[in-house]
């Protein structure tokens, strides 16, 4: 087994490292304030190829797979996690329906502008009456003569009225009862008629990312909206949050490091009792948990990358790096906060924002139960959900 980047990843990661530190991180903490949408953030992170990572060269993607877009929301995760989800969603969840599903006509009308950063497509699975339980959708869609008719509400979707958000990939009951073999996926372009965006939700984490709600009436869509295969909606969802999560992995182990380098660097510099605070075993064993979930949540999301890039299967692995990450990343949080005392608790300091931030990752892309469910099933387990 091979542990090392290659010279090429490390090369990238080192790009996308001082991209962060120099054009994320300094408005990071104002933006969050605002609740603003990093706009030119994002156009820059486009300007840098990095909504075209996993993309084919054929749509002007780099085709540079899991590990690399992991790598990309690392650095990104590290200094502005409401960038991050922005990257990773509309790449992981939205583009990626598209280029796993679609038609040669869907991809080639949609992929070379998300690819390019030049639109978004935002993911519109998730329903106001639940969030977990994904196949009891009750937004309906109704064949008609001409096409599609769809009529529902969606909730908690990222990127869903940005300026540069161009098509919702909308999952919805295409059968009578729903469930998980009677869901069909569409693609609704945002300027569509009977398409209603809500004022984007005032959050305690990723605030400065785009989140709101969605709703359908009386929205109308040709027949070739639909998007691959008819009542295999479900399924699709599923695969692709499947690598959707170890992003979130990234974007977990992005902030764990961020509160690990701030917590030694202030254990090193901070004094008490006539000594540097990090000479205290109390300061000293904290951080040293600190690494070691962080290492272990780097090699759990690197081997779930790549096991997703060499086209094996990986969904327990994924659920195992979610989970585990987003758990550190929580726990370094609480951790570097205590370490820092008082100075942390104010809003200016960054590491309030990772605080706030971190909870969310144990969350999205499905909640840490359900990861427990998924790897006690996955060890043998009569587990159902």
């Amino acid at each position: 087994m091979d542990f090392d980047l290659t010279e090429e990843q490390r090369a990238f990661r080192g790009v996308v490292r001082a991209f962060a530190d120099e054009v994320l991180a300094p408005g990071a903490g104002d933006r969050d304030e605002r609740h603003a949408f990093p706009l030119e953030e994002v156009r820059a992170m486009a300007d840098l190829g990095l909504f075209g990572l996993p993309f084919p060269e054929a749509y002007d993607g780099a085709d540079a797979g899991t590990m690399m877009t992991c790598i990309a929301l690392e650095e990104i995760g590290r200094v502005d996690q409401a960038a991050g989800i922005t990257l990773s969603a509309a790449i992981g969840l939205g583009g990626s329906m598209i280029l796993r599903f679609g038609s040669a006509a869907q991809r080639e009308r949609w992929l070379p502008s998300i690819a390019t950063g030049a639109a978004i497509a935002s993911f519109a699975l998730t329903e106001p009456g639940g969030g977990t339980d994904a196949a009891a959708a009750s937004t309906t869609a109704r064949e008609e003569s001409e096409g599609w008719r769809l009529d529902g509400a969606k909730a908690f979707i990222t990127n869903a009225g940005t300026p540069l958000t161009a098509v919702h990939v909308v999952t919805a009951a295409s059968e009578d009862g729903g469930g998980p073999s009677g869901l069909s996926s569409f693609l609704v372009p945002a300027d569509a008629g009977g398409i209603t965006v809500e004022a984007p939700y005032r959050k305690m984490s990723w605030r400065a990312s785009d989140t709101r709600g969605i709703a359908f009436e009386d929205c109308r869509v040709p027949a070739d909206a639909l998007l691959g295969v008819r009542r295999r909606g479900f399924p699709q969802c599923l695969e692709v949050l499947t690598d959707a999560r170890i992003t979130i992995a990234a974007l977990a182990v992005g902030l764990a490091q961020a509160c690990l380098d701030a917590s030694v660097a202030f254990a090193r510099e901070r004094s008490a009792f006539g000594r540097p605070i990090g000479a205290h075993q109390a300061i000293a064993l904290k951080v040293a948990d600190m690494r070691a979930a962080v290492e272990t949540a780097r090699l759990a999301t690197h081997r779930a990358a790549w096991l997703a890039d060499a086209g094996r299967p990986h969904v327990a692995e994924a659920s195992l790096a979610k989970l585990v990450a987003s758990e550190a990343a929580v726990a370094a949080a609480r951790e570097a906060v205590q370490i820092h005392g008082g100075l942390a608790i104010v809003e200016e300091s960054p590491l309030a924002r990772a605080y706030r931030d971190a909870k969310v990752l144990e969350i999205g892309e499905g909640t840490n139960e359900i990861h427990r469910l998924i790897l006690a099933r996955d060890a043998g387990l009569p587990v159902t959900f």
